[in-house]
């Protein structure tokens, strides 16, 4: 009998590329959350069942199924939301995940959790690249929830010998993510205007990882979890706003002026790097390359427009 996964919020970007790789590992895959799509559409993401539902201790619990991992993708995924919605950030991103700390204590002990947490939790660092081990600091909302939520995983492992483990995922991207920047870039150059306008200066650094690297960490790291263990999951090269949305532009083929209005975003630090020893020595490195992970996402927002 094959081994089973939920995956909750496998309706969400990254949830559906986590429940099509662990479907690829050979598990039985049950994503459970909000969101409507047909029969067809969760299985070519690799479900055997999709529960519309909110997570709850009960939602969880009426699966009535022995599980092996708990990929918990459900939450709140955006600075912007959570400062004007702090409450229902709170709920989506917290409370779902003590409902499933929860049912893991009751009724699954020796399940394994993988939590998608986020570079958010570190804030404004001054050191590169960002260590599992800085002091955390973070400046939204949603990264305090999230630093929230890894507090409350500590405390399940530490009182119930749980086994989780958490990765603190950066700018994740690729073919589907229909928000963020590369999202907004892509809309701005399709309108072919003679200037197209973005936040900030430019010189601002992200550390950009492809979904399905992504979701291959994930896969990888449910193999080698046992207790507590936290990872970043980032490509560990920085790339500046400004080249991210030059290299868009380019892909489009147009001479579109780009301009910088020098504002800075409330709850956005300016560089971020992840180092990602620890993943690297799980066997795991990035495969996809930015440049050509750009070149598809342009290739497919065409195709999609």
């Amino acid at each position: 009998m094959s081994k089973t996964v939920v995956v909750t919020g496998s309706h969400g970007f990254l949830g559906r590329h986590a429940a099509l790789e662990m479907k690829n590992r050979g598990y039985y895959v049950i994503g459970i959350g909000r969101g409507k799509w047909s029969e067809e559409e969760y299985i070519e993401y690799g479900h055997d069942i999709w529960i519309e539902d909110d997570i709850t201790l009960q939602s969880l619990k009426d699966i009535n199924r022995s599980v092996d991992v708990i990929v918990h993708c459900a939450g709140s995924a955006s600075v912007k939301f959570s400062i004007e919605n702090p409450l229902e950030d709170f709920e989506m991103t917290v409370d779902t995940t003590l409902h499933v700390l929860e049912y893991m204590r009751l009724y699954q002990p020796d399940a394994i959790l993988i939590y998608p947490s986020s570079v958010a939790v570190y804030g404004n660092v001054n050191a590169l690249p960002f260590k599992e081990d800085f002091q955390l600091n973070p400046v939204s909302p949603y990264g305090n929830h999230k630093l929230i939520v890894e507090q409350l995983c500590r405390s399940y492992e530490q009182s119930y010998k749980l086994k989780i483990g958490i990765i603190r995922f950066f700018s994740i991207y690729g073919e589907g993510l229909r928000k963020q920047l590369i999202w907004d870039a892509c809309r701005k150059f399709h309108e072919q205007n003679k200037e197209a306008v973005f936040y900030g200066t430019g010189n601002e650094t992200r550390d950009w990882i492809h979904v399905k690297d992504a979701a291959r960490l994930i896969g990888i790291f449910s193999e080698r979890v046992n207790g507590l263990y936290i990872i970043n999951g980032g490509s560990g090269e920085g790339v500046s706003v400004r080249d991210v949305v030059r290299l868009i532009r380019d892909n489009f083929g147009y001479k579109t002026d780009i301009v910088f209005n020098s504002l800075v975003r409330s709850g956005d630090p300016e560089h971020y790097l992840a180092d990602i020893t620890k993943a690297i020595k799980m066997d795991w490195q990035p495969e996809i390359n930015f440049k050509n992970g750009i070149k598809s996402y342009v290739q497919w927002f065409k195709r999609i427009i």
